[in-house]
């Protein structure tokens, strides 16, 4: 995790530091559950019109961050991602196979992005049409290709178990992957035959 050294862990109540005499370095204020249950109703109101998209999350945010005095259901929000957080790295310091879970998944990811960025070579990763139509029809290009590409991959990657004898353990099979592009090629390819000439002379077409 990116930087991990500089984390607070926030408490679930205030004499539990007494108790973590080794995190003491890492440990902050106790979590204002008050906070969070006062609020509580309007948080689930907020969360509910995000999910059934009766309201833009751009709204939303807005009003949270309007000059002035902190929104009071902003501020427990951003109290409850403390206490999220907060449990999320204590599992992921105590936990190495949680660490290796996530690590390999990053892998995935970059990979992936790095596969995107090829992919969509043209505009360098970025939506660059002058209105919101282009930019999703760039997406929806973008979308098609990556689809192909796992298709294709998923033919090569079948053709090859069929056509040699391998033997796959289960975690063999758990590393197999259909998000591999090192071998797209997106500028094509391009063959040079010096000894063939192009017939630049035509014979005239008779009237």
């Amino acid at each position: 995790m990116k930087n991990i050294g500089s984390a607070r862990l926030y408490l679930p109540d205030a004499g539990r530091s007494v108790s973590l005499p080794h995190l003491q370095a890492a440990l902050t204020r106790p979590i204002r559950w008050e906070l969070i249950a006062e609020q509580y109703d309007q948080m689930v109101k907020f969360a509910t019109a995000l999910k059934l998209r009766t309201a833009e999350a751009e709204q939303i945010l807005r009003r949270f961050t309007r000059p002035g005095p902190q929104h009071p259901t902003y501020a427990a929000l951003v109290e409850l991602g403390r206490a999220v957080k907060s449990t999320f790295v204590a599992r992921y310091l105590r936990s190495e196979a949680l660490r290796r879970e996530i690590n390999d998944g990053l892998q995935v990811v970059e990979n992936w992005n790095s596969a995107n960025g090829v992919l969509f070579y043209g505009k360098d990763r970025e939506l660059t049409g002058a209105d919101r139509d282009s930019q999703e029809v760039s997406v929806l290009a973008l979308h098609l290709l990556q689809s192909a590409l796992v298709y294709v991959n998923t033919l090569l990657l079948q053709r090859i178990m069929a056509d040699q004898p391998i033997t796959l353990t289960a975690e063999d099979r758990r590393a197999l992957s259909p998000l591999f592009w090192t071998h797209v090629r997106p500028y094509g390819t391009f063959q040079l035959h010096l000894d063939r000439r192009l017939d630049l002379n035509p014979q005239p077409v008779s009237a």
